[in-house]
């Protein structure tokens, strides 16, 4: 296992072409947030927003479509059961994020499945949250996309029957292999597992630990997959490190990080990173 550097955030984050417009920057759609967990989504579409995608688009509850246009105005909104319409928007999107408060009900079952049978090969596919537990619970045949799962590690332990005592490197390895896709198990020093390659993320913070922390973090995955496109596991592994690096920048003067406080750090951020060497990471 080697410790996922710096390094990192200056090989996938690099300035912006004169010559591009909002295609350039990927097209991002997210699905999830049943009547219940609205705010999840919300995060998820705002962290998507502020990572600098060119296009996004939140499939949700129709109960939550008037709250998302008015904390995420740049974003698109359509209600998740509108399978003509999500599918027109699946067919040309860079990368899905499905996952975040979509719950676990045969609604949610339903719309999963929907996804899954219009992923193709060339998508990012993160799935993430009650998404990992109805793939878990229902054994559902996973599509053939560039896969992130993103659980944390109780979601690993139904996905992959490791108990959470249990899930030691060789373990974790051998199930992440049986799946095919790359794995984020979220903890005290998250570990992400590839086919090639152990990452464990030595940065973080306590004050991390709240609400909508990981649906924040599964919205920057989709956002620098779909922008980010040379390499979508470096783009990943990106987007998990700068999650934390602004977490650990927030928590030098806060108790506790808001989620939605990450996402409004990334332009700033994303932005100092993508500037030559000599320039200062400090943001705050």
């Amino acid at each position: 296992m080697q410790a996922l550097s710096a390094d990192i955030l200056k090989e996938v984050i690099t300035p912006r072409p004169v010559q591009s417009y909002k295609g350039t920057f990927g097209r991002c759609v997210l699905i999830g947030g049943n009547n219940q967990f609205g705010g999840a989504i919300i995060m998820a579409t705002m962290a998507a927003v502020y990572a600098g995608t060119g296009l996004v688009t939140a499939a949700t509850d129709p109960i939550n479509i008037t709250a998302l246009r008015t904390r995420v105005p740049e974003a698109m909104v359509i209600d998740y059961q509108d399978f003509n319409q999500l599918a027109t928007l699946l067919s040309s999107a860079n990368s899905i994020v499905v996952g975040p408060g979509l719950g676990e009900t045969e609604t949610s079952l339903k719309i999963l499945k929907f996804v899954f049978n219009q992923i193709h090969a060339k998508q990012n596919l993160v799935i993430d949250g009650s998404a990992i537990t109805l793939v878990a619970n229902h054994h559902l045949t996973l599509p053939k996309a560039q896969i992130i799962f993103t659980p944390h590690e109780m979601e690993w332990q139904r996905l992959s029957r490791i108990a959470i005592v249990d899930q030691t490197e060789v373990n974790n390895r051998a199930a992440q292999a049986k799946l095919g896709a790359m794995v984020m198990v979220k903890k005290h020093h998250t570990e992400i597992y590839t086919d090639q390659n152990v990452y464990q993320l030595t940065i973080g913070t306590p004050a991390q630990a709240t609400g909508g922390m990981g649906d924040t973090l599964a919205g920057m995955v989709g956002a620098f997959t779909a922008q980010f496109r040379t390499d979508y596991q470096k783009s990943a592994l990106a987007a998990v490190y700068a999650h934390s690096a602004i977490a650990e920048e927030l928590a030098a003067n806060q108790y506790v990080v808001l989620p939605t406080q990450i996402s409004a750090q990334l332009p700033q951020f994303m932005h100092q990173i993508s500037q030559p060497d000599e320039q200062p990471i400090g943001f705050i």
